[in-house]
């Protein structure tokens, strides 16, 4: 059980991440070889479940599937010499799919023919069982058949260029293999389709196995165009009703109609597929001669004489008339009344014909019309028939009067009308007394001032909630803010555009309650809820200030996901971070606002102490830019666009694109920068100047791109550097007295 354990937690890391299929199924050979040492037929039953599972997992690519495949080839061969169905039936599974594998392994490499020999064995003893196997294990067989003719018939044609990008098939083997003849691998592919299409003429008795070809015959199609003509004729000239020759029983009908559903489905799909019109008239009249054959075996009706509808005992109506026979009128079956009051309509309604009660008279408008039709109808009633109805009619009304006189009667005296009527009253269980108490707890009250439904109801109001702390508004608070931005992970951004929300000076924050409302209230959240509650105040009280940590740490908190969120597609999302640090910067000047009124208050006070607001937008933007600058590319033209939309810019944030610079790579990007800046937003254009000149003097790399732009914005820097040079050469050259 331990081993067992242990393997079964090894699968279940497997199936979590499918790069640890290379590591964990050399570890677990050892394990579940059929020779290993203390193995038990359960865990031979697991190896091969496991490995039918790992070779078939789209988890890990077929490159890293084959040299696992070549080394678990001798196991696969043990294990079908094992009399378990389960283990046999999980076997060949794996080995369909390991086969494509081990047959372009030796393609590849013809002097390693030990696995290919191996994988002939498996091949031998999985086709000698199709015809005598259990029904589970010869269904698995069809699988490793279509995969072989998959793999032994010509597939598309090869492209030289991406040989990793070609189907496995007869097409990539070469004419003079020493170890696959290709003419034997053809001759054997196409025997063993034929072998599948005998399958579907065949015995039908098994309905699972022919269900279990077509299906596998639906895959050859699409994939192998060369023999696709020669499946769907031999298809097309499938009679999936074979078995309706036979005594019919309720198992050979579900074996038809199984077998017809499928095959109908197999034709539909190609004929979805392929947009020849001839195949499609083929498989059109295909479907509509089975249609008509599933007809006649399944409707009965239109096969057997229907059974006789008059009575056969001498008193239908039409036969007594011929003998002249006197035949008794039946009594008419009258429907009963509702129960309640009923109306004149209702009592003197006979006719259960709704088209004949719901008929109305106020249609005839002319009277004259009225009288043409309804004298010879009158003429034309029979007396004894008008006297049932009136005979009903009458009993009808004094059943109704009685019952009316009983129900005035009763409510004269207090009686319910209900209690004439019988209860039926059970012998309930003594009571416990938990079972009183509820009963009394969900009782009314008896000192009320009166009946329940007259007493006024009194408000109510939910109970005050607790007061929360610091730790736990800051908790919900991250919460929150955790939830809003993996809800906004999740939306395309392109889907969010396609909308067409305005934009420019105009537009107003959620309104469209879109992505880019949700970021513009978290930015005016990070930055508007810590806007003052930096400056003293002697007046707030105690739980204000408590209340004013827990916002300035949330709107930190607001900034920290903000940050995280645009990192992690910086590029698409850089027109967040511009809208961030503007509203950034924005905030940054109230504050200043706010602090000059305040000195302006307290002039005749002590002015000097008032402290200075702290910028938050020149923080934010230097974290911005520095964990792009881990990340920025020479063709990230993006940076240009950054710097030049942030709305202020001093010297630190220059020096930026000066440590780009020592990048060799990302030295064209940085001058392109500046000059960017230089040319377009001219209250910077001296700091520029001043970043790139230090450039020019400090980075070799940079110094020829740097000069150029010198040259124009300040030439009397290169003009100082080369009287410098001259004078240095100058030096060097005077001669020197001899001593």
């Amino acid at each position: 059980m331990t081993s067992l354990s242990q393997l079964a937690s090894a699968r279940t890391l497997a199936l979590g991440d499918g790069r640890y299929y290379r590591t964990i199924v050399p570890g677990v050979l050892p394990i579940i070889a059929v020779n290993a040492q203390g193995t038990t037929l359960e865990v031979q039953r697991w190896g091969a479940d496991f490995l039918a599972e790992t070779f078939a997992s789209p988890t890990w690519p077929s490159d890293a599937k084959e040299p696992i495949s070549l080394t678990v080839l001798e196991v696969l061969n043990q294990y079908l010499k094992v009399d378990d169905v389960g283990i046999v039936k999980s076997t060949i599974q794996a080995a369909a799919t390991i086969y494509p594998l081990v047959y372009r392994h030796t393609v590849s490499q013809p002097h390693d023919d030990g696995p290919w020999k191996l994988m002939l064995s498996i091949k031998s003893n999985i086709l000698q069982r199709m015809d005598s196997a259990p029904p589970g294990v010869r269904i698995c067989c069809v699988k490793f058949v279509q995969q072989v003719v998959l793999v032994q018939t010509p597939g598309m044609p090869v492209d030289p260029r991406r040989p990793e990008q070609n189907d496995i098939s007869l097409t990539i083997l070469p004419r003079d293999h020493p170890l696959m003849p290709y003419g034997n691998m053809e001759a054997e592919g196409s025997g063993l389709l034929d072998r599948l299409l005998d399958i579907i003429h065949g015995n039908h008795g098994e309905a699972l196995l022919v269900t279990a070809t077509l299906n596998a015959l639906g895959m050859l199609i699409q994939r192998r165009p060369m023999i696709a003509n020669r499946i769907l004729s031999s298809v097309l000239s499938f009679n999936p009703l074979k078995l309706a020759n036979s005594p019919m029983t309720p198992k050979s009908k579900v074996i038809i109609r199984s077998i017809e559903r499928t095959t109908r489905a197999l034709l539909l799909n190609v004929s979805r597929r392929n947009p020849d019109a001839n195949l499609h008239a083929r498989i059109n009249q295909y479907l509509d001669r089975i249609a008509r054959m599933r007809i006649d075996v399944f409707d009965e009706s239109n096969r057997k004489r229907p059974a006789p509808t008059e009575p056969t005992d001498g008193l239908d109506t039409s036969k007594r008339q011929r003998l002249g026979a006197v035949v008794p009128n039946p009594a008419p079956v009258i429907p009963p009344l509702p129960p309640g009051p009923v109306s004149f309509r209702e009592l003197y309604t006979l006719n259960t014909d709704a088209n004949t009660a719901n008929f109305d008279v106020q249609i005839f408008q002319d009277r004259e019309t009225l009288y043409r039709i309804l004298v010879p109808i009158l003429h034309s009633v029979d007396e004894k028939k008008l006297g049932q109805a009136l005979n009903i009619v009458r009993t009808r009304y004094l059943a109704k009067s009685e019952e009316a006189a009983r129900n005035n009667a009763n409510a004269a005296n207090g009686v319910s009308v209900d209690d004439d009527e019988e209860e039926y009253e059970p012998d309930f269980e003594p009571e416990d007394a938990e079972q009183i108490i509820n009963r009394l707890d969900s009782a009314p009250p008896d000192d009320g001032p009166g009946p329940a439904s007259s007493a006024p109801l009194a408000p109510y109001k939910l109970p005050e909630a607790p007061p929360l702390t610091e730790q736990e508004a800051q908790r919900y608070g991250d919460m929150t803010i955790r939830r809003v931005f993996g809800m906004l992970s999740a939306i395309d951004d392109a889907s969010m555009k396609s909308k067409g929300s305005k934009g420019g000076f105009n537009r107003l924050a959620a309104t469209t309650y879109d992505q880019d409302a949700s970021i513009t209230i978290l930015c005016r959240l990070a930055t508007r809820s810590a806007a003052g509650l930096d400056d003293p105040d002697g007046n707030i009280k105690s739980e204000y200030e408590v209340a004013k940590k827990g916002s300035f740490a949330l709107s930190e908190t607001i900034r920290d996901a903000l940050f995280n969120y645009i990192m992690y597609d910086w590029r698409r999302r850089i027109d967040i971070a511009i809208n961030w640090l503007n509203e950034e910067w924005y905030n940054d000047q109230l504050q200043v606002q706010a602090a000059r009124q305040k000195a302006q208050a307290a002039m005749n006070g002590d002015a000097a102490n008032l402290p200075v607001p702290k910028s938050n937008y020149r923080r934010c933007a230097l974290r911005l830019l520095d964990g792009m600058m881990a990340y920025i590319e020479s063709s990230d033209k993006v940076l240009v666009r950054f710097i030049s939309e942030i709305p202020e810019l001093d010297r630190e944030i220059l020096q930026r694109m000066k440590k780009m610079a020592e990048d060799p790579e990302r030295v064209s990007l940085s001058i392109m920068v500046l000059q960017f800046l230089y040319m377009f937003r001219p209250p910077v254009r001296d700091i520029t100047v001043d970043v790139l000149e230090d450039m020019w003097r400090t980075n070799d790399r940079a110094k020829p791109q740097a000069k150029k732009l010198l040259s124009k914005w300040r030439p009397h820097v290169l003009e100082t550097e080369n009287e410098v040079k001259m004078e240095a050469m100058n030096g060097s050259y005077e001669v020197q007295p001899v001593s």
